[in-house]
């Protein structure tokens, strides 16, 4: 039950962040969960095939980031993309062992197993959909990096009021008489 409840939590966050990117993963994300239970053996095998491409083309995608980030010669970029691709490569490494342990379990039978599979190979397909996401993010994320190099030049506008706005002129002294305390009498 609790890698059902994982699941839910992994494809909620990956739809919201699907929606945010600059471009949609290859396969579509589910728009309900449903339970690894309700999922026919067959279809569980289909999916998780399918899966493992999904994350070989992101794969593939990534690794180009990464020659982008390196002919560009960024460090930063490089170190960033190369942490997101390191993640990928676990996470496929991870879904070719459980498919192979998905296949193991339906053929003999373990639903126990077989629902543990394939649940762990499509939390880790959502997880690969969001690193991609992070490394597209990787890439363009230095557009307003300065460096010590970087110079700014400020044209003023002739139209504007004279004086620094940081400096305002200072406050006369307003002497008020307050109010008697007491009535005289």
């Amino acid at each position: 039950m609790r890698y059902i409840g994982m699941l839910v939590v992994v494809l909620a966050s990956a739809l919201s962040l699907a929606q945010s990117a600059p471009r949609p993963p290859p396969a579509p994300a589910p728009l309900q969960a449903e339970k690894a239970s309700d999922v026919p053996d067959v279809t569980k095998l289909e999916r998780s095939t399918k899966a493992i491409a999904t994350m070989r083309e992101v794969l593939r995608d990534v690794l180009g980031k990464l020659e982008e980030a390196r002919r560009a010669k960024d460090v930063v970029k490089l170190n960033c993309v190369n942490e997101k691709l390191t993640q990928i490569k676990g996470l496929l490494r991870i879904s070719e062992q459980s498919d192979v342990a998905l296949q193991e379990a339906v053929s003999s039978r373990d639903s126990t197993s077989s629902e543990h599979e394939y649940t762990k190979v499509m939390i880790a397909q959502q997880k690969v959909a969001q690193l991609r996401t992070e490394a597209e993010k990787c890439i363009g994320q230095l557009a307003f990096r300065a460096d010590e190099n970087m110079s700014v030049e400020v044209e003023e506008p002739t139209d504007l009021p004279g004086g620094d706005p940081t400096q305002p002129p200072p406050v006369e002294d307003v002497v008020v008489r307050p109010p008697p305390a007491s009535a005289v009498r």
